[in-house]
């Protein structure tokens, strides 16, 4: 357990976190909805704080992120808790647990483990990393110290407060929006009021970052599928972070309080590809529906296929050194190059 970063004192002996968009105002012993971040004597604390609940080796793509160092294997770990209320989540026994569980392993442990296991970054994911963010931070300060990238996979629920501390050591991001990020949507199965935080916090995010950013959108039948939000997302994403930002429509699967459901049809994908392409965006994917033509990276000037891909692997790779399509010669902005690492060996069992 230490001391957090991210907070302020307020009137009362109460503390106001200040690491995400819910700024939880807490009493003594008041613990935020995160799970992670209790009022102690005044003081903030982080109660997970070098505990680490699991550890996995993965490819990049797996997060997704197919346009920052494609190709290469990464450590993924997580927390306990987590600061939104996902009623489909996959990861619900790490994310929606509210008991402070894991392993205590130090920074150089960490960093050790990933690079024992031939990873070139580590991922903070599974739950909302911003909940623990002086814990990420310290980890991937130590990991860039030994040539180790940090991403995050993230809702993006966090205030400018925390911008400081990601400029310290973070390379990349995925952004998930759920539900195309309508109002209702969010509201009804998130647990949350209003997405305009995430908006605000990625305004804030391309301003005072060269955070590498990609965006993708969890589809969900029925309730949060509305190809009208789709255009309007799509639209925001393009007038704000330009044609060239990677956007992937991520097909839902049923879990914890929504396995009722069933998943989402491709057709429903399509169209949401076919909108953001529509409003102008280069780079749009379909995610969880191995061998979809809609994996691959094509070409804006040619149409032809750039990067190949199947599920996480990538099956060719038509760039020069350069990272520009050796059909038209048109760049491709993808940073890095494919590493030598992928396919089936980058898949290992988890480890803890």
């Amino acid at each position: 357990m230490k001391e957090a970063l991210l907070y302020e004192e307020v009137p009362g002996g109460k503390v106001r976190c200040t690491a995400c968009a819910r700024y939880c105002k807490l009493g003594e012993g008041q613990v935020g909805l995160c799970g992670v971040r209790q009022n102690v004597g005044g003081r903030l604390r982080l109660l997970v704080y070098g505990r680490v609940i699991t550890g996995h080796v993965d490819p990049i793509e797996k997060k997704p992120l197919v346009h920052y160092m494609p190709g290469t294997r990464i450590f993924s770990i997580a927390t306990a808790g987590c600061n939104w209320l996902c009623q489909y989540c996959q990861n619900y026994d790490i994310s929606q647990r509210r008991k402070v569980e894991g392993d205590v392993l130090p920074l150089e442990e960490i960093v050790r483990m990933a690079k024992e296991r031939r990873c070139e970054g580590i991922a903070y994911t599974y739950n909302e990393p911003t909940i623990y963010l002086e814990f990420a931070h310290d980890i991937g300060v130590a990991a860039r110290r030994e040539g180790l990238f940090s991403l995050f996979v993230s809702n993006g629920y966090a205030t400018p407060d925390a911008i400081p501390l990601v400029n310290d050591f973070l390379d990349a991001i995925t952004v998930d929006f759920k539900g195309n990020a309508e109002r209702g949507f969010v509201r009804k199965y998130i647990g949350i009021q209003d997405p305009e935080p995430i908006f605000a916090y990625l305004l804030e995010l391309k301003r005072r970052t060269n955070v590498h950013v990609e965006f993708t959108d969890l589809v969900v039948p029925r309730v949060g599928d509305d190809l009208g939000e789709a255009h309007r997302l799509s639209r925001w994403i393009m007038d704000n972070y330009g044609p060239d930002v990677p956007l992937h429509f991520l097909r839902f699967h049923p879990d914890y309080r929504m396995s009722s459901f069933p998943p989402t049809p491709v057709y429903t994908l399509e169209r949401h590809w076919e909108a953001a392409r529509a409003e102008g965006l280069n780079y749009v994917y379909i995610g969880n529906v191995p061998g979809h033509p809609y994996e691959n990276t094509y070409c804006p000037g040619c149409g032809a296929i750039a990067v190949g891909r199947h599920g996480f692997a990538i099956t060719s790779w038509n760039l020069d050194s350069s990272n520009r399509c050796t059909t038209c010669g048109h760049g491709i902005p993808i940073e890095g190059r494919r590493g030598k690492h992928y396919r089936d060996e980058r898949f290992e069992p988890v480890f803890y």
